[in-house]
């Protein structure tokens, strides 16, 4: 397995499990909070594909999903063009109102940027230097793996609320 094929692999399971955590829901659901300020699967699913679309975006050296496919107009968000969720307040958050079929439009369009830009990797490219701001730089494989942390982590979020919101209390 090259590496550009298992980090395919690892993408298709954040796309899977974010997609099957958005499907079916109405946007009463999608926009449920079981605490006031604990964050919906809207924003979960939002903000894991920002952030995954904002990064691979930089490395690959294009524009963002976001912008250049017009979701930004799309979702008609008041919030700035450039977020991703990172540092946002709860009245941010619940500010993310979105159907489940624009999130899956948006989530499925930046799966296929991002596996488009993975399958050209080799090992080598593994190893560039993508982020001199930290101590030591950041890698492209280091940054490719904390995308995937993140977006792994809030797609399990969100799958994990839709089975509390779904659940049969029977």
């Amino acid at each position: 397995m090259t590496p550009a094929e298992l980090l395919t692999d690892a993408f298709e399971r954040i796309h899977h499990t974010a997609t099957a955590a958005v499907a079916g829901l109405t946007d009463d659901q999608l926009t449920a909070r079981p605490d006031r300020d604990a964050n919906p699967i809207a924003w979960l699913v939002w903000h894991l594909t920002r952030v995954q679309d904002d990064h691979v975006a930089e490395v690959a050296g294009t524009e963002q999903v976001w912008t250049a496919q017009g979701f930004v107009d799309r979702f008609g968000l008041p919030l700035d063009a450039a977020a991703t969720g990172y540092g946002m307040t709860s009245e941010e958050v619940g500010h993310v109102r979105v159907s489940a079929e624009l999130l899956t439009a948006y989530l499925d369009a930046v799966h296929e940027a991002s596996v488009a830009y993975l399958a050209g990797l080799t090992a080598q490219d593994l190893d560039r230097i993508v982020d001199e701001r930290w101590d030591p730089p950041v890698t492209l494989g280091v940054r490719l793996i904390s995308v995937l942390s993140d977006d792994l982590q809030h797609a399990g979020q969100a799958a994990y609320l839709r089975g509390l919101l779904t659940a049969d209390p029977g």
